[in-house]
């Protein structure tokens, strides 16, 4: 029986990690955060109150075995002068699934069976979930995209109002043998998934290790001048009793040149690797080169990365 993976997370890291990891043979249930509310998302989460799309669009592509050309249907986005200007295919699918079948989590379902999923993608809650963040300054700041475009740091993030998590959600996380903390914005798109009691109480009471696969770049407001401990440190923060066990994390060396690009452009820079002071946390550490450039951008190379997961999970007993 193949072990069973359960990946939290949000965005484009998520996605990046499940495209890998959908090629080994293991039980893959993807949690998805449902916090964005900007562009195409933001426009249909207040019209039609469901929770948040794109993202989970985002990880049903990923985890998809269909035809190339299905999948750059499901990521159209129309540009016209109309009201469709900006919304993808995928998100009105999701949208009008939803609406069919009574809740975004059936609506999953159903296009999954369309999509030919190598896995299996959950929201974490069916709650229509506002994002919030208490800055440096004290200053409160509404809504997931809000807080991506303040300039000023984050202290926390927390929800409006507590969101009641999906049944799915809590079982895939207390059957699983590994729970993995994608890479991707940890406040935006990692933490929303353990701002939440009842998701807190299903990974204290799994047996599963808890594993977190560490971002390669810091990001502007959240992760300035972050070591690799750094990102752990934080996540344990919100964790309950069950803090990470297992990190993943990039050793190689950043081509010079992009990351002097990244530092001017977007003010970004490479997260150091920190090895003794992961292990004064109590982590088993896991590191290798994974650097790679994916069309001018600085991302895992997920084969890699996914054959380093699943070489762990073959040697957990």
């Amino acid at each position: 029986m193949n072990k069973k993976v359960v990946v939290l997370g949000g965005g484009t890291g998520s996605s990046t990690l499940l495209r890998g990891l959908k090629q080994f043979p293991i039980d893959l249930t993807a949690i998805v955060s449902v916090c964005d509310d900007g562009k195409s998302t933001g426009i249909l989460r207040e019209e039609f109150n469901i929770p948040a799309v794109g993202d989970i669009r985002r990880v049903l592509v990923a985890l998809s075995e269909t035809e190339p050309l299905v999948m750059d249907l499901f990521n159209y986005r129309f540009n016209t002068t109309s009201d469709l200007d900006g919304h993808t295919v995928g998100n009105l699918l999701l949208t009008a699934m939803a609406e069919i079948t009574g809740n975004l989590s059936d609506g999953i379902r159903a296009l999954s069976k369309v999509l030919n999923l190598k896995g299996r993608v959950v929201p974490l809650t069916e709650d229509n979930v506002i994002l919030m963040a208490k800055m440096e300054d004290d200053s409160i700041v509404e809504g997931e995209h809000n807080i991506t475009l303040n300039k000023k740091k984050i202290k926390k993030v927390y929800y409006k109002e507590d969101p009641t998590p999906t049944k799915a959600a809590i079982r895939a996380i207390k059957e699983a043998d590994l729970i993995i903390l994608s890479m991707g914005s940890l406040f935006t798109s990692i933490i929303p998934n353990l701002i939440c009691s009842d998701i807190i109480d299903a990974i204290d009471n799994s047996k599963a290790k808890v594993m977190y696969v560490c971002n390669m770049m810091t990001q502007p407001g959240e992760t300035d001048n972050f070591k690799v401990s750094d990102h752990v440190k934080l996540l344990n923060e919100y964790l309950g009793n069950h803090k990470i066990d297992v990190v993943v994390a990039n050793s190689g060396n950043i081509c010079k040149k992009i990351a002097t690009k990244y530092e001017s452009l977007e003010q970004k820079d490479p997260v150091k690797f920190d090895e003794k002071n992961l292990q004064k946390l109590g982590c088993e550490v896991i590191h290798d080169d994974f650097f790679s450039v994916v069309n001018n951008l600085i991302r895992h190379d997920v084969m890699k990365l996914s054959l380093q997961i699943f070489s762990y999970l073959l040697k957990e007993k």
